[in-house]
């Protein structure tokens, strides 16, 4: 029987519809021969990007031998060379294109899974992108800040070579500045921010855990947008990735790569995007009502999401998904608990 679900993270519903399909049509395994002579992300092909911002190594910059590097998107949203400006036109406002947009190459390995990068160069993507959010905080016009990463043509990869984009904006996305105000008021109300309670229900409930290990926890979300759709959240308040201690970043990576074994056992071939919500980079006059007690409130989380379902008009139009994958079943599923 299908049930409408309020997702209290996002603020808008998801209709659960297990009537539609018992379990997902998915795609079956093939063997891809991905060619890497032309391939700008590759290990020997620096020259063919931009010069590196930052990058893992012990050698020269914009060489062989690093571990994960980081240069600016040659076809960039925004710039960081534009002037923070903003001007009006009659009603019309707009600003200059001003920001950073980066890509985070994860890994030298240009075909290599989540999974197969393994804890210790998960770990490594994750410090790579903590290095690039303290920069980024110190110019303090950048206000918000996306760190993303697009794996597949159903996601909206136009790289084969797995990598992950940066963008820092002098503004707040409205879907970010609505959730800080319903986080701010829920925190008024309880003590407590909306993904501190939501994890800590959870961990009480059990039913929709995937994993737990030290201060993280893995659990498809009750309203899942997606099917299959993972989060990973802190069980204390953390604000962002850059405030991980170096044993909760390494219990990050491990859950991370125990989530994508997972995923990889139910799904077999699979596009995903990745995403991480995070506190603002820094105070501006959009959010300052709510930065006062951010460090007290705000749990920040990475969120997984399988794309083995085409968004279709009822979602485009309606922000409302039809997800045929009940969140409690799929959880079950990636345990290893239901076959």
């Amino acid at each position: 029987m299908s049930e409408i679900r309020f997702d209290r993270v996002h603020n808008r519903y998801v209709i659960i519809a297990p009537e539609r399909q018992h379990r997902p049509n998915l795609p079956k395994k093939e063997d891809v021969t991905s060619s890497v002579k032309n391939c700008p992300f590759c290990e020997g092909h620096e020259d063919f990007t931009p010069p590196e911002i930052f990058a893992l190594r012990e050698n020269a910059a914009n060489t062989k031998g690093w571990k994960t590097r980081v240069v600016p998107n040659l076809y960039k949203a925004v710039q960081i060379e534009e002037r923070d400006i903003s001007k009006r036109e009659g009603i019309f406002e707009y600003t200059a294109g001003f920001g950073a947009h980066e890509v985070i190459i994860d890994s030298p390995c240009h075909s290599c899974t989540m999974a197969e990068l393994g804890s210790k160069g998960i770990e490594k993507w994750l410090r790579t992108m903590i290095v690039r959010i303290n920069d980024l905080q110190k110019d303090k016009r950048l206000v918000s800040l996306q760190l993303f990463k697009n794996s597949g043509k159903n996601a909206g990869a136009t790289q084969e070579h797995p990598h992950t984009q940066l963008i820092a904006l002098p503004i707040m996305p409205k879907n970010s500045l609505d959730f800080l105000k319903r986080n701010q008021e829920y925190y008024m109300l309880h003590g407590r921010g909306i993904v501190e309670d939501i994890v800590h229900n959870e961990q009480l409930e059990k039913v929709r855990i995937v994993n737990e290990i030290g201060s993280f926890i893995a659990y498809c979300p009750y309203a899942s947008f997606f099917a299959f759709e993972v989060i990973i959240a802190p069980t204390k308040v953390l604000t962002g990735l850059n405030k991980c201690s170096q044993s909760e970043l390494t219990d990050l990576a491990e859950l991370t790569k125990k989530v994508f074994e997972m995923l990889d056992i139910q799904l077999d071939t699979y596009d995903y995007n990745i995403s991480f919500y995070m506190a603002p980079l820094n105070t501006n006059f959009e959010n300052e009502a709510y930065m006062d007690d951010i460090e007290k409130n705000f749990t920040f989380y990475m969120r997984i999401m399988p794309r083995i379902y085409t968004l279709a008009g009822f979602e485009l139009s309606t922000d409302t998904a039809i997800n045929s994958v009940v969140p409690e079943t799929c959880a079950k599923l990636l345990r290893g608990d239901e076959k």
